[in-house]
């Protein structure tokens, strides 16, 4: 397992588990990002928000959000 900000641009991960308080848990399940979910990294710069795709849409997260985040390299 990997924290979701770890994953380079253009590597594909799927969704292991989305920890942090239940307010930020209701939120970035509310956006689509549940576990299961496959998620593309579009861009990951130092200092910047990571942004990712998946279901469709393009999301931008909080570094430290992202840290909350586990997932699983996809091939």
């Amino acid at each position: 397992m990997r924290k979701l900000s770890e994953l380079k641009k253009d590597c594909c991960g799927v969704i292991a588990s989305v920890n942090g308080d239940s307010r930020f848990v209701s939120r970035i399940t509310s956006i689509g990002l549940t576990p299961g979910c496959r998620v593309k990294v579009i861009k990951n710069e130092w200092h910047r928000p990571l942004l990712v795709f998946s279901r469709d849409t393009m999301i931008a997260l909080n570094r430290k959000e992202c840290d909350w985040i586990e997932v699983a390299e996809a091939v």
